[in-house]
């Protein structure tokens, strides 16, 4: 899938200023040293092949994190009115999620309560006051109740009370749409406050869905993942493209529980350059980078914001849902312009480099080469993040 669309327009934001950001967010802002300043420590960290590789650890990871944890679905900028629906397979899982007119997010399974049919086929965002089963026109609220049944005189005593369709646990982080895909009691303490501040104050929930996109790769999940933790490929996979935006520099990094902030400064960045205007773009300045667990990816542009879900589909395969969010849609024909190339880069940069490179990586994992795969100090962030994965999976 691919689109490029006015979808979920939302009122026009300003531009994101360092005021704008809540205190914790500008005081590790004000933490980022100076580019001729910045140092890391080398490193020497390992991994075993088989946690890319081993359908057992896989196995484990699905059992002990995305079916005993909360996981990102969908945006809240997707279904940003009362009356809008989408459906998602992501995770193998049919589902639905819906803002019904109370304005609540709710998540159900995609199965009619007659025969299990679907009952949205595709991944649109839909808007409409009701659920109707294409099989056999069963038509439910957006809050899940069954409200109608065809020829409900030929079925004996019907409940429709008792039919109405599968509900999960669902809540909004900061703009991302979590759900509980096995329906038992959420655990929400590894979604942490500070981040959900962090993304309300880049503006996420209120955003423009620009474009998305939605990539089937040959890849573990985690080595989707890893460049987003780290600086180290920067300047090499990225040679072509951005490579020369960057340095290789630390982030500053801050660990709420196993959610990942990383901030550093663009090329030739000075910490006096946050008070020279007041009102200035941030992210001319910053580049913000998050990891939310278990497989939330946050960019900041200078403008705009990339959002990832990467969600596992077997050892060597992974769904990831691409999101380009903006403030609001393009009203001139120069924010055209921007948006349109924007969107062209970040799809070429992800889809042809960093995921390229996840792909030919698990290649050579599969192959059994290298027995352990080793981290230098550019890369130390993925290990923090490992760490808190591996805890949760004993």
């Amino acid at each position: 899938m691919n689109q490029v669309s006015e979808i979920a327009t939302a009122p026009k934001r300003r531009i994101t200023s360092l005021k704008a950001l809540n205190p914790n967010l500008q005081a590790a802002i004000r933490r980022i040293p100076a580019e001729r300043d910045a140092y890391t420590d080398p490193a020497a960290e390992t991994r075993p092949n088989a946690i890319f590789t081993s359908q057992a650890h896989f196995d484990l990871e699905q059992e002990k994190i995305f079916k005993r944890f909360p996981v990102p679905v969908t945006l809240s900028a997707l279904l940003a009115e009362p009356g809008t629906v989408i459906a998602n397979d992501g995770y193998g899982i049919p589902l639905l999620v819906t803002r019904a007119r109370d304005g609540v997010v709710r998540a159900f399974v995609n199965a009619c309560q007659h025969k299990g049919s679907k009952i949205v086929e595709d991944c649109e965002v839909h808007k409409q006051g009701r659920l109707t089963c294409p099989y056999h026109a069963w038509t439910y609220g957006l809050d899940g109740k069954l409200v109608g049944v065809a020829r409900a005189d030929m079925f004996k005593d019907l409940d429709k009370s008792e039919r109405g369709l599968k509900e999960l646990p669902a809540r909004e982080w900061g703009g991302v749409i979590y759900v509980q895909l096995d329906g038992g009691e959420p655990d929400w303490s590894n979604l942490s406050d500070q981040v959900a501040e962090d993304f309300e104050s880049l503006g996420i929930p209120t955003a423009h869905v620009y474009g998305r996109k939605t990539f089937e790769l040959k890849a573990n999940w985690k080595l989707v993942l890893e460049p987003f933790l780290e600086g180290y490929h920067v300047q090499r996979l990225h040679a072509a493209s951005i490579g020369d935006l960057f340095v290789d520099a630390p982030n500053i990094v801050d660990m709420f529980g196993p959610n990942v902030r990383q901030l550093s400064g663009r090329i030739g960045y000075e910490p006096s350059m946050l008070d020279e205007d007041a009102d200035a773009n941030i992210h001319k300045l910053i580049t913000h980078a998050y990891t939310g667990f278990p497989n939330c990816v946050v960019i900041t542009s200078q403008y705009y914001i990339s959002v990832m879900l990467l969600k596992p589909k077997g050892v060597d395969q992974t769904t990831v849902e691409y999101f380009m969010l903006t403030p609001g849609p393009a009203e001139t024909p120069k924010a055209k312009e921007v948006f349109e190339r924007s969107y062209e880069l970040i799809v070429k940069v992800f889809g042809g480099e960093d995921f390229r490179a996840a792909e030919i990586s698990q290649a050579g994992l599969s192959a059994g080469v290298p027995e352990t795969t080793l981290y230098c100090g550019l890369e130390e962030n993925i290990i923090r993040y490992y760490e808190h994965l591996e805890a949760l999976m004993k």
